[in-house]
C-alpha cells in the first residue's frame, strides 16, 4: 500500500504514529481479550484513520478500499481518532518559537459540516453554509504558528471566535495583524482602516490597506494548508460525522500537521 498517496505522510511518519499509538494502547493493542483475530491490524487501522482525515471518503468507500466491513471502519475511527490526537499533542510548538520577534497574521475559516437539526448555531452567513469556525495564525512567511484548539460554531463572528477558540491565549504577547473582522478585538494590534458611512477613505489609508492586503496573502496560504486535510474543507465534501466529535477531529489534524512538519525520521 502506498501510504503517502492516501495519507500525505511518508512511511517513516506513519510508522511514528503507529509506534506512539501502540505504546499508548499497551500490550493488548486493538485486539479484544479472547476475541477473534482483528479484521484489520494496528498499522492498517492507523493508516485507515489518517486516510479518513486526509481524504474524507465516506466510510463505505474506505471499507471497500481496505477490504473490511463498514462497521469495522466505524469502530477503528472511534477508537483511534482521539488516540492519535493525544499521542501527537507533544509535537505542537509554542507559537513564539515560530513567530519569534515578528508579527503573526490571524484569520478564521469555516469548515463545512452538515446542517444538523439539533443545532441552530452552525450556519455562517459569511461563508454561505453550516460549519465550524477554526481560528488560524501564521508567521509573515506563511509558516503555521497556531490553530485555536476549540472549534466555534460557524454562526459566530471571527471577533468572538478569536478568544473562544483559545487562539488569543496561545498568541498572548505576540504582535498580531488581522482583517476588518477583528476590529476592536483585544490582542489584535493591526487591522485595516474601515470606511465610514458616506465617506471615502483618504488615499493614504487606501495605500495602507492595500499593503496590509498583500501581506495577508500569507495567512490565506496557511488556511489552505490546513484545509488540505479534506475533512475540514469544501473540496472534501463536508464533515459528516456527529458534530460532537469535531473537536477530536480538529485535534487529530493539528497533531498530524505538526508531525509532517517536524518529524523527519531515517531508519538505519
Amino acid at each position: 500500500m502506498r501510504v503517502e498517496a492516501i495519507t500525505g505522510l511518508v512511511k517513516e511518519q506513519v510508522d511514528e504514529v503507529v509506534r506512539r499509538v501502540a505504546v499508548h494502547l499497551g500490550a493488548g493493542g486493538i485486539t479484544r481479550p479472547g476475541g477473534r483475530p482483528c479484521a484489520l491490524g494496528l498499522y492498517d487501522s492507523v493508516v485507515l484513520v489518517i486516510y479518513l482525515l486526509r481524504r474524507n471518503p465516506v466510510q463505505a468507500v474506505a471499507a471497500g478500499f481496505f477490504g473490511v466491513s463498514q462497521s469495522t471502519v466505524s469502530r477503528r475511527w472511534d477508537l483511534l481518532r482521539p488516540v492519535i490526537a493525544e499521542v501527537l499533542a507533544d509535537l505542537i510548538p509554542a507559537p513564539r518559537a515560530l513567530v519569534r520577534a515578528g508579527t503573526a497574521l490571524v484569520d478564521g475559516t469555516v469548515c463545512p459540516t452538515w446542517d444538523w437539526h439539533h443545532r441552530d448555531d452552525l450556519y455562517s452567513v459569511k461563508a454561505g453554509y453550516a460549519g465550524m469556525n477554526v481560528q488560524i495564525s501564521c508567521s509573515m512567511d506563511g509558516d503555521l504558528a497556531a490553530i485555536g484548539p476549540v472549534p466555534v460554531p460557524g454562526a459566530r463572528h471571527d471577533a468572538y471566535a478569536y478568544a473562544a477558540s483559545g487562539l488569543k491565549d496561545l498568541m498572548d504577547g505576540i504582535h498580531q495583524l488581522a482583517d476588518l473582522g477583528y476590529v476592536g478585538v483585544e490582542g489584535i494590534d493591526i487591522v485595516p482602516y474601515k470606511r465610514r458611512p458616506g465617506r471615502d477613505l483618504p488615499d493614504r489609508h487606501k495605500r495602507d490597506n492595500a499593503l496590509l492586503s498583500s501581506v495577508r496573502a500569507a495567512v490565506e496560504r496557511a488556511v489552505a494548508h490546513v484545509k488540505s486535510w479534506r475533512i475540514l474543507s469544501e473540496e472534501g465534501g463536508r464533515y459528516r460525522a456527529p458534530i460532537e466529535k469535531f473537536p477530536e477531529v480538529l485535534a487529530a489534524v493539528i497533531g498530524l500537521i505538526n508531525l509532517r512538519r517536524f518529524v523527519r525520521i531515517t531508519y538505519e
